[in-house]
């Protein structure tokens, strides 16, 4: 939702390092900033440079480096692209790329294009609703950027369209 107004940065850190990075970036960005902190990573520990290093808006990270197949997710969902890659690595001797986007604005589409077209394939992973999520949005960039490279279509695994309950 927040990814569509212009001008709004939205900073989604998977790793430890990563948050620590971009949130000095924040600190000295010009426009408005929505940092978006997943739960189930608050108990996750990782290294983090003693020193302040800066990590640039909008730049993807590849975090695991695959031939077959990439793998597109932001925040937690990158601990699953993750483990996914390791079980069909480790089953079927499939290498899956994983893609770490950091940034869903601004958003790095040629990481991921490239990527994708590297591979051959492309699966973006999110926890948003499959309808108007940035998986639509990276599929539609991709498929104008690498169609030519790809062997089969672009899939997208998210939430289903149905409200989320919650407790009351």
């Amino acid at each position: 939702l927040l990814m569509k107004l212009p001008g709004l940065n939205v900073v989604t850190p998977w790793s430890a390092r990563d948050a620590k990075g971009l949130l000095a970036t924040c600190r000295e960005e010009d426009n408005p900033v929505v940092f978006v902190e997943h739960k189930a990573l608050y108990g996750v520990k990782g290294l983090v440079p003693k020193q302040s290093e800066k990590i640039p808006l909008g730049r993807a990270n590849i975090v695991r480096p695959g031939k077959d197949l990439t793998f597109c997710a932001n925040s937690y969902m990158v601990t699953l692209a993750m483990q996914a890659a390791e079980k069909l690595a480790g089953e079927a001797g499939i290498q899956a790329e994983v893609v770490d986007l950091r940034c869903l604005a601004p958003l790095d589409r040629e990481t991921v294009a490239q990527s994708a077209a590297r591979t051959q394939a492309l699966i973006c992973i999110e926890e948003s609703h499959y309808t108007c999520g940035w998986g639509a949005e990276i599929a539609a960039s991709v498929q104008e950027m690498a169609f030519g490279y790809l062997d089969s279509p672009i899939l997208r695994v998210a939430a289903a369209d149905v409200p989320i309950a919650s407790a009351v």
